[in-house]
């Protein structure tokens, strides 16, 4: 996070089955302008504004915080957040980037799998509490509180972050709700030709106990309910735990910089060998004052290689949007979901010298452009992203087709 166009709404909105904070389904218009809009598909969302930058693309959809880039660099405007796109209501609160482990990790080494679990959940609390300090704790880990850069841009990391934070939502409970709702990126990915193996056919109810083991989730609130979190036995070798480069793992970069507060409140922290660095590569999960495991922090460009070192056993862990890992338990890779991480986070920007200020002036300059034959063209992280399918959503929805390109 190959085919031609696709018309993926129109099967997908047939489905009854509603999103969390959903009160209705929404059938999408019928289509009536003819406009086209291009897709085009970079490698993840780093070069996003360098393109927007320079005018060789219109527009982009991405994950935080890359959306509050474009208006503090003064490159683009925010559209709209994801939560509030097309159709109305659809996606309030639609699920994100998750916690997933190997199957061996949760069966043959449950304490340590219900431990890593518990401080991620122990950091969620905090940030949504701490959202301000948290926010600069992400600043520091992603760009050392300097500048993000690409090109001859360049913003102050703290100040887009700040912007960022409140467009996401830090959750983790894995209600059966939640579990549902991620069937709309099974069935998207269906569409999009993406799943070919175990998932392809599969029931809703086959594809869901595929997909998650919440027991984890279940065994850590119990522990942080009680007030005590289990010791596990030592690991003999370091544990690999995977993440992507965006404030929606803010939950481990959190509990690794707060090390010290977690320890001392919970029994239970993740520290850093290096406490200077702003972005450490090795830490230790102690617990009860014991040290446990070795923990090597390992990050990603995309949610697909995660999941390859996943599949070929170089971590054990890993934070990471849910497509990448539904589709890695599609191909036969051992992995479990096993609690959410945010909900929304992402958003649509366009440039400047966009007429359009907000969705339905969207449309009618799509509309416009492909009448004049140069067609808006957007960029998207990748095919069968989660980006991908709310973009492809919208803008069928408001009966424009796609192309991509």
């Amino acid at each position: 996070m190959k085919l031609d166009p696709l018309h993926l709404v129109a099967g997908l909105l047939v489905c009854t089955l509603l999103f969390a904070g959903c009160t209705t389904t929404t059938t999408p218009p019928p289509a009536t302008s003819g406009g086209t809009v291009i897709l085009t598909y970079t490698k993840g969302t780093g070069p996003m504004p360098t393109l927007l930058g320079t005018d060789q693309i219109d527009g982009y959809i991405a994950w935080q915080p890359f959306v509050e880039v474009a208006p503090l660099a003064r490159i683009g405007k925010v559209l709209v957040y994801s939560g509030d796109m097309p159709p109305e209501g659809r996606w309030k609160n639609h699920p994100c980037c998750v916690f997933t482990a190997t199957s061996d990790a949760i069966s043959g080494s449950p304490d340590m799998t219900n431990a890593l679990t518990a401080a991620l959940v122990l950091s969620t609390r905090y940030l949504g509490d701490h959202p301000d300090e948290s926010a600069e704790i992400v600043a520091d880990w992603l760009a050392g509180k300097g500048n993000f850069t690409y090109g001859d841009i360049s913003v102050s990391s703290v100040e887009v972050l700040q912007r960022a934070f409140p467009t996401v939502k830090f959750v983790n409970e894995p209600t059966d709700a939640w579990k549902k709702s991620n069937l709309e990126f099974v069935y998207a990915q269906r569409e999009l030709g993406v799943l070919t193996g175990s998932l392809k056919n599969s029931t809703d109810a086959e594809t869901l106990s595929l997909l998650f083991d919440s027991k984890p989730y279940d065994e850590a609130k119990a522990m942080i309910d009680a007030g005590r979190i289990t010791t596990p036995a030592p690991a003999k070798d370091p544990v690999g735990i995977g993440y992507l480069m965006s404030d929606h793992h803010a939950a481990l970069f959190v509990a690794i910089k707060k090390w010290q507060y977690f320890n001392d409140t919970y029994g239970i922290c993740i520290k850093p060998r290096d406490t200077t660095a702003s972005r450490p590569d090795v830490a230790d999960l102690i617990v009860n004052g014991q040290k446990v495991a070795e923990l090597k922090l390992v990050p990603g460009d995309a949610g697909p290689q995660l999941m390859q070192l996943m599949a070929t056993g170089n971590i054990r862990y890993a934070l990471v949007g849910n497509p990448p890992a539904i589709a890695a338990a599609d191909k036969g890779t051992p992995v479990k979901i096993i609690m959410a991480l945010n909900g929304e986070g992402s958003g649509v920007v366009v440039s400047n010298g966009s007429p359009a200020k907000d969705w339905a002036g969207f449309v009618a300059w799509a509309n416009e452009r492909s009448a004049a034959g140069k067609p808006v063209r957007i960029a998207a992280p990748g095919k069968g992203s989660i980006q991908d399918v709310l973009m492809r959503y919208a803008l069928e929805a408001s009966g424009l087709s796609v192309r991509e390109g």
